[in-house]
């Protein structure tokens, strides 16, 4: 006997008992004891790591590296308060990353909790109710209304039968299932209407059926073991790695150039290991770890006042990077019920009544046809059934298809029927005009991708269901209508050069209706269906994604698969769900968003959780994640490029056989005055234009594009070179060496002050729009004057803590000669990059508006 069954959709229940060895009776008790450990018992595994292993796991990237041996040199050169400081934030960090990783990991707790039930089963011809725990393969079990399916079971007998299978489709629509089906052996779950699968319920009927598949053989199971895959990296995370592992190469290199320069020169030992130190501290960005877990923990605290609760800090930045949001339709897209849309009455009043009558919900529960029918009806629907006492019931019958009620009218008994429009046309005695009529409204509603029911009444005998004739009184088209402000919503998106995919269980037509109505699809783009993913290979699909903007009828794995494919093509995705069958996408995905309604599986394994599911919440998110993305990216190059005018400083004097302008306890200060109280101000830094007219950028230049890279070049130079040129001439014109330690210290940090101003706009120069350049960060003038304060006692209260004088007029003059020479380059240099910038944008627009004009002139 096997753990579970290939295909059991595809046996008659005489096969399974075979494969199973099981018969109608059911299995032995004995044979149920060997079988429960043979096979496990009915439960999803709960692999968890250790508390060590998540929080030792938080220090493993490159620039928590570099931080952690800028702290040991802080230590070791007796600077113990900069050294906790350090290792304090990292604490800090590491102890954020660990709760929002375990908490991560209780997803496939979530998951199990979906199965935790009791079950009737026949044991021996004997029934008894069991925990669903103990069912093995081979199980005879019974289901009723409510019940909670526990295990894959092929169905042996039904009747009136439907399933809630929105935890793996997604979609609140009830499933209808039939026994006496035989489907063929590919038959995807979503069409296997003679199973049904653990995790989901029954919402009408009742059901006699045999387990094939427990516990880590189910269909769940494979969600929850897609659940435990190790989530990719933030694009932050990724984009720093890639920097600290740039930087590391780079300062091996510098170091060892200089070490080599120099023993050549015959400098000592000491005064080598000095040198190196005082490099190594000046490269090191020691200010970066605390400065982006501010921006990141500022960030998050402005996205809850926009509806998004951050469960992992880097997802902050994650949201600005997105490339493609694969979106669900149901809840996201669309209001997540259905409501009428369209009505075609040949009597208003007795469609109406029929509505009311013909409907097994009340006022507060019901399955979502008739409860969208309670809401049409409104406040006459408790009188109408107050008014007419149901005395016969016929329920749904997913063989005929149609529902049947007969209620006291008056004197008349009269009944109610609804169902399938062709089920209904066979029993209606309309005249053909009227036919025609119903005819043409029904498939007008079709093609509209509406659910379509028709409804009939009858004054004849109606105590056989055989001889039942009926009178159609019209047809009402269900749909679950789109949210207000999503197409709006999806406009942006597309201005911000972030494509929307729409990835549901609902059937094509349906879903290319709703996304043309809100703008994702459009003429020449592509619909995928389950069956076409489920044939094509990884590059067949990838390509298709290409082109790709709705894919229907999607299995979990199906979701998860696109994800990962486009991934692999460099995209940054942005996945939202909120049901069990969408746990493997949410942990795939670079970011994955929860509703706030959704399930706790869903929850506990996405970074964020919106608390209106709303597409337009999303959207609006990614531009307060672009504006912390901006924000990280100017402190990023104000850091990095304070770190090479220093080392430019540095390594310039010592290849010209000078001795060191800046002294390793001055860098420290210089951190201090600078990058310690001007970079806290960048998080505070307001939007810089619209950022949802930028394109996303790739992964490896999200912070070191060329523009970047050449900005913090220049910027380097400029400080590094003029403060140099400075301290050589002030050497080769008889200043002490003091005087000139002290006037190329307060250069660094005045020239440092002055990149921090220009760095709060990256797009503009500061003189093109001098009141932006005031306001757009007034905390970074609160930041500099503190600045000012704290280097004025170094200088004139305490110098000799770090080897210096207090200046002198002339020194001062030099000084502010030398900072205005900084600012004056750099906002040239600026001048020029826009131009540059506005001449290719330029370019661009006409060489798009000739191609748009040589399309419209073929």
């Amino acid at each position: 006997m096997q753990a579970s069954i290939e295909a059991p959709h595809s046996k008659t229940p005489e096969e399974l008992y075979l494969l199973l060895d099981s018969s109608p009776s059911g299995v032995e008790a004995s044979s149920a004891l060997q079988r429960q450990r043979l096979y496990g018992r009915n439960l999803l595994k709960d692999e968890q790591r250790s508390y060590l292993a998540i929080f030792i796991s938080q220090f493993m990237s490159p620039i928590v590296l570099i931080l952690i041996i800028a702290a040991l040199l802080s230590l070791a050169m007796g600077h113990t308060t900069d050294s906790m400081i350090i290792i304090g934030i990292l604490v800090i960090n590491s102890l954020l990353g660990f709760v929002q990783e375990y908490r991560a990991e209780t997803s496939i707790r979530a998951l199990k909790k979906l199965t935790e039930t009791h079950v009737r089963v026949l044991r021996m011809g004997m029934e008894a109710l069991i925990p669903s725990d103990d069912l093995v393969p081979g199980d005879v079990v019974f289901l009723g209304e409510g019940d909670l399916v526990s295990a894959d079971i092929r169905l042996i007998e039904s009747h009136a039968l439907q399933a809630d299978e929105a935890t793996l489709t997604g979609e609140s629509i009830p499933s209808n299932k039939q026994s006496l089906q035989l489907l063929h052996a590919d038959a995807l779950p979503y069409e296997r209407s003679n199973m049904l699968f653990s995790g989901t319920h029954i919402l009408k009927g009742v059901a006699t059926g045999i387990v094939t598949a427990t516990g880590e053989h189910t269909y769940l199971a494979t969600i929850a073991k897609s659940a435990q895959e190790k989530s990719p990296h933030s694009p932050l995370t990724r984009s720093l790695a890639i920097f600290s592992k740039r930087l590391i190469i780079i300062l091996i290199a510098i170091l060892f150039i200089v070490g080599i320069i120099g023993l050549q020169q015959g400098r000592s030992t000491e005064e080598i290991t000095s040198i190196l130190i005082a490099e190594l501290v000046s490269a090191v960005p020691e200010g970066l770890a605390i400065v982006v877990t501010l921006i990141l923990a500022l960030g998050a605290y402005r996205l809850s006042r926009h509806k998004v609760l951050v469960r992992h800090l880097p997802s902050v930045e994650s949201l600005g990077s997105a490339s493609v949001i694969a979106t669900d339709k149901t809840g996201t897209i669309t209001e997540g019920f259905l409501s009428v849309s369209t009505i075609e009455a040949l009597d208003q009043e007795g469609l109406k009544m029929c509505a009311a009558l013909c409907n097994d919900a009340t006022a507060q529960h019901g399955d979502s046809v008739d409860m969208a029918l309670v809401r049409w009806i409104n406040d006459e629907y408790s009188i109408l059934r107050d008014n007419n006492p149901r005395v016969f019931y016929h329920p749904f019958d997913p063989t005929t298809r149609l529902m049947a009620t007969v209620n006291q009218n008056e004197s008349t008994e009269r009944l109610y029927i609804k169902g399938a429009y062709e089920a209904l046309l066979a029993l209606s005695q309309n005249n053909s005009e009227e036919l025609e009529q119903l005819r043409n409204a029904h498939d007008t509603m079709a093609l509209q991708g509406l659910r379509v029911l028709a409804f009939g009444i009858s004054d004849e005998k109606w105590e056989d269901p055989a001889q039942w004739t009926i009178r159609l009184v019209g047809l009402i088209g269900f749909a679950d209508a789109a949210k207000s402000g999503v197409a709006d919503a999806v406009q942006q998106a597309k201005e911000a050069g972030i494509r929307v995919i729409m990835v549901t269980g609902d059937n094509p037509l349906t879903a290319q209706v709703i996304a043309k109505e809100v703008g994702i699809w459009q003429e020449g783009d592509t619909v995928l269906n389950g069956h076409d993913i489920e044939g094509m290979d990884d590059e067949q699909l990838q390509h298709i994604l290409q082109t790709c903007t709705v894919a229907a009828r999607a299995l979990p794995e199906h979701k998860y698969r696109i994800v990962k494919l486009l991934q692999a093509k460099g995209e940054i995705v942005a996945v939202t769900g909120d049901g069990v069958n969408d746990v493997p996408a949410l942990k795939a995905a670079d970011l994955g968003i929860a509703m706030g309604n959704g399930s706790e599986a869903a929850k506990s394994t996405s970074k964020m959780v919106i608390t209106d599911n709303n597409l337009g919440v999303i959207v609006d998110a990614i531009r307060q994640g672009r504006i912390i993305a901006a924000n990280l990216r100017k402190v990023i190059f104000y850091l990095v490029a304070t770190c090479f005018d220093e080392i430019i400083i540095i390594s310039g004097a010592i290849i010209m056989g000078l001795p060191l302008p800046i002294h390793p306890t001055q860098i420290l200060w210089v951190n201090i005055v600078t990058d310690g109280v001007t970079d806290k101000t960048f998080p505070m830094c307001h939007e810089e234009g619209n950022v949802m007219k930028n394109t996303p950028r790739r992964l490896d230049t999200q912070f070191f594009d060329r523009w970047q890279i050449a900005r913090i070049s220049w910027v380097s130079l400029v400080n590094g070179l003029v403060t140099l040129a400075v301290f050589i001439h002030l050497l080769d014109t008889g200043h002490t060496y003091e005087s000139a330690l002290t006037v190329s210290f307060c250069i660094i940090v005045t020239s440092q002050w002055v990149n921090g101003i220009l760095a709060q706009k990256e797009e503009e120069p500061f003189f093109l729009n001098i009141r932006r350049s005031l306001t757009i960060n007034p905390w970074i003038w609160v930041g500099i004057s503190i600045g000012i304060v704290l280097q004025g006692i170094a200088l004139y209260v305490v110098p000799q803590w770090f080897h210096a004088i207090p200046p002198n007029k002339e020194m001062l003059i030099y000084i502010g000669i030398s900072t205005a020479i900084v600012f004056l380059l750099i906002e040239a240099y600026k001048w020029g990059e826009w131009a540059l910038k506005k001449s290719i944008a330029n370019a661009k627009s006409i060489s798009y508006n000739a191609d748009q004009n040589t399309q419209r002139a073929v």
